[in-house]
């Protein structure tokens, strides 16, 4: 159990590097995922799309990364894990670029789907080089510090991203996060330093074996589940975010990049708070409290009309608090569960389900929501806050059984990260 007395131990200047480079590649790869909401209503008014056909530019994205997670998950610690990502990175920009250059909604679909191969990869390869780098006892303030890219790029980057796309048009955001990527890459290929421990202790020389093997320990498929049922929630309402706000609360095109950046902002003051809570005092009690709180606020704002800004941006200040709680603490206990030699593995797979759950709930959203025109306002948006109500509760259940595995294996909880000089 853990408790307030507990030692949290301090970073090294390199820990602190490896925390600062794998959040801002965190914030590149959120942002390209991110932006498609506030891009929304812009893209289905552009290019006359329906809430099916915009779901389904999401989902494109979220299958092609879970596919490549599941691919990859064999290989993922055969590699150095440093040329692992800059591997996949380079991917990602590229799959990025050609969002920002085509033109139709088919080769928009294809662009989506070569940015998740690459792009969706890049988070589990983060999470083992986390898990190598950071003690348990670590763990909660840097995933704290990771999670605060998603908050990060709705401070600086959505309105920046809808700035740049109503003074040129949708595909300026996609050439800037490119941009900003290639800076990035270089600075992971010059300073970060390689990542090869876990290959000393290789147990399967086939990949194919290794991923079976991964898959079939039962208290790996306790992580998975959770993991699965987590992402649903968020891709459900995300893609359908600002043409909600727009249609149905009445919030202008100049108010929506204020209220993403309010949201944010109460995202980075919040998760480093979260974090350090996490290791320090018991990680599913205060990921159960969020989840409780998530749904009160899910259950107030899918079920608004329209509605003054102040208000809506407060909502959704708490809404954010809840949801974005519940990601630091879950994470902490998810990726504490495999051992060393099969964390590369575990966390492909890991993502991989998050990915493809994720974009069945995009999909699926798409089909409940209506939307008579482009103008009109959304119908059937509050039935998803309903479903999301529900499979939070589940997730409650089912991180209990992670957290309960945990506590019968301390070893697991304890396990000490590898040696990190100072630099």
């Amino acid at each position: 159990m853990e408790n307030s007395s507990q030692q949290t131990p301090s970073f090294t200047s390199y820990q602190k590097f490896a925390i600062f480079i794998l959040a801002i590649t965190q914030f590149t790869v959120i942002l390209d995922f991110m932006v498609m909401s506030p891009l929304g209503d812009i893209l289905m008014k552009t290019m006359q799309l329906k809430p099916t056909h915009f779901g389904l530019v999401v989902s494109a994205y979220a299958f092609s990364a879970g596919i490549s997670g599941l691919l990859t998950a064999g290989f993922a610690d055969k590699f150095d894990r440093k040329k692992l990502l800059l591997f996949f990175y380079t991917g990602f920009i590229l799959g990025t670029i050609l969002c920002g250059v085509v033109t139709s909604y088919p080769l928009l679909v294809a662009a989506r789907i070569i940015t998740g191969l690459f792009g969706g990869v890049i988070g589990s390869i983060s999470m083992a080089i986390v898990t190598d780098l950071f003690s348990m006892q670590q763990r909660g303030r840097v995933m704290g510090f990771i999670q605060m890219a998603f908050g990060a790029s709705q401070i600086f980057g959505i309105p920046l991203g809808l700035y740049i796309a109503t003074e040129w048009d949708w595909h300026a955001p996609f050439l800037a996060v490119a941009a900003l990527a290639v800076l990035i890459a270089v600075l992971i290929a010059l300073k970060l330093k390689p990542l090869t421990e876990h290959l000393a202790i290789q147990k399967e020389n086939s990949a194919f074996k290794h991923l079976i093997h991964t898959i079939s320990k039962r208290e790996y498929r306790i992580g998975f589940s959770a993991t699965a049922v987590l992402s649903v929630g968020g891709f459900m309402l995300m893609p359908f975010g600002s043409a909600f706000a727009i249609n149905n609360l009445k919030i202008t095109e100049e108010q929506l990049p204020l209220l993403f950046m309010i949201a944010g902002m109460s995202t980075l003051i919040i998760m480093p708070i979260i974090g350090k809570m996490s290791d320090k005092i018991d990680k599913f009690k205060i990921f159960a409290a969020a989840s409780i709180w998530t749904i009160l606020t899910v259950a107030v704002y899918t079920n608004l009309s329209e509605t003054p800004f102040w208000l809506v941006a407060v909502i959704n200040v708490l809404m954010m608090m809840g949801v974005m709680s519940r990601m630091v603490p879950s994470t902490a206990l998810v990726t504490s569960v495999p051992a060393k030699e099969d964390r590369g593995a575990f966390m492909s797979i890991n993502s991989s389900l998050q990915q493809i759950s994720g974009g069945i709930a995009a999909a699926f959203a798409g089909t409940i929501v209506v939307q008579k025109d482009n103008f009109s306002p959304l119908e059937h948006y509050n039935s998803l806050g309903f479903i999301i109500i529900g499979i939070s509760a589940l997730s409650i259940v089912l991180l209990n059984r992670v957290n309960q595995h945990l506590k019968k294996n301390p070893e697991q909880k304890s396990d000490s990260a590898l040696a990190v000089p100072e630099i």
